[in-house]
């Protein structure tokens, strides 16, 4: 059974590890600029008019690092304030397509029979749809905003930790451990929960961490289309407005927006890695 002591080891096991270490402070520092630009300590307002428009970068002050948009806004605070929409894409979608992943995996993986069946069924079916033809259409039904996003992330990116936990339900269900505890009357929910759920959670925590670099991308594709964030800075909508700047040479909105998404997903994606080394048994072994 996995206990404390194996999640502290490999915990000391990450951050052992340089660059495990460094993308660990970075998803930190990039959660604190979150939280700090969410409570109005720093970044606020992100719309209030600073200088003039399209205003080159500059060290005259902090707002000024990275210019001013097409309104004479701070890109550096836009900036800021769209960490929090890529934070909160990326930990509610992920935790949607978790949950349905792994309860779909479970009951299939655990029960067999005509419950894998269907399951596997559905999954097949569901998978063979184009993933960014889902989404818009799942963008396109609810009404635009940040739920939407979620929504429609969460409930088209659970098929791969399904497959995985299904593959890991249908292996520890006939292990030692389980039928010990069948025999001595443990019921359904205490095997699934209690006994097998802490031995394949690992796998749940690795791709939860997947899931949430690739929602933070999604995102930026879904706001860049128009059918992401809403009213709020978002690094799709940054993007998005920088396509007709560019042709001024007013580069810096694009540049900023495109520095903090890829030092973020660059750090998940490394952190990721990471806890799959220390995770993952057959890896440890």
């Amino acid at each position: 059974m996995v206990s404390k002591r194996i999640w502290r080891e490999a915990f000391l096991r990450t951050i052992s590890h340089p660059m495990a270490l460094l993308s660990l402070v970075t998803v930190f520092l990039y959660i604190g600029v979150a939280v700090f630009s969410w409570t109005h300590i720093i970044a606020s307002p992100w719309d209030r008019v600073i200088a003039q428009s399209y205003q080159a970068p500059s060290f005259d002050s902090l707002a000024h690092i990275f210019g001013t948009d097409i309104l004479g806004r701070s890109v550096l605070f836009k900036t800021i304030q769209a960490t929090q929409t890529a934070l909160l894409v990326g930990f509610w979608s992920s935790l949607v397509a978790v949950l349905i992943g792994f309860i779909l995996g479970a009951l299939a993986g655990y029960f067999g029979g005509w419950v894998d069946d269907w399951i596997v069924w559905f999954y097949t079916v569901f998978s063979s749809i184009p993933g960014i033809l889902l989404l818009i259409a799942i963008a396109f039904v609810l009404e635009k905003g940040l739920l939407t996003v979620c929504l429609a992330i969460g409930l088209t990116s659970w098929v791969g930790l399904c497959r995985i936990i299904r593959g890991e339900f249908l292996k520890h269900k006939e292990r030692e451990y389980v039928l010990a505890a069948k025999a001595i009357g443990a019921s359904h929910m205490s095997r699934i929960f209690r006994h097998i759920l802490p031995n394949v959670f690992h796998q749940v925590v690795i791709n939860f961490s997947l899931m949430f670099q690739a929602a933070i991308k999604t995102e930026v594709v879904l706001s860049y289309l128009g059918l992401g964030a809403q009213g709020r800075p978002s690094w799709g909508l940054m993007i998005d407005d920088s396509k007709l700047s560019l042709g001024r040479g007013v580069w810096w909105e694009l540049g900023a927006a495109t520095l903090a998404l890829m030092i973020l997903v660059l750090a998940v994606n490394l952190l990721s890695d990471s806890l799959r080394d220390s995770l993952d048994p057959q890896l440890i072994g």
